[in-house]
């Protein structure tokens, strides 16, 4: 099986289907760190990142910013003094999709090459 930080985005219209429980099951402990929550009605994957200082937290937020373009994904990013909240969701169908655990893999894979 294909690593979820090596897989691509795939391109996802309104109307897509949510991952099911099964597959929440399946993908979910590739990314353990990530909580699940619902905002809104909306669930996402969640995940908190440490640093030392406010400099570090935005260089982190500016490289999932810079992930986010190239995979045509995009997360809610909250950047605070040492810590930046990463949420990951598809907005087009107000949910969870296969890739947002790709895209928490690859955000997962920055913290671990910087």
């Amino acid at each position: 099986m294909e690593s979820l930080a090596a897989a691509k985005c795939v391109a996802c219209r309104a109307g897509a289907p949510t991952v099911t429980p099964d597959e929440v099951a399946e993908l979910h402990p590739q990314v353990p760190e990530w909580e699940l929550v619902e905002v809104d009605g909306v669930e996402r994957l969640r995940r908190v990142f440490s640093f030392d200082d406010f400099a570090g937290a935005l260089a982190f937020a500016n490289e999932v910013g810079e992930l986010a373009e190239r995979e045509g994904h995009h997360p809610a990013l909250l950047v605070e003094w040492g810590r930046t909240t990463v949420s990951w969701w598809t907005h087009k169908i107000r949910g969870l999709h296969r890739n947002d655990f790709v895209m928490a893999a690859k955000t997962d894979r920055i913290t671990r090459l910087g």
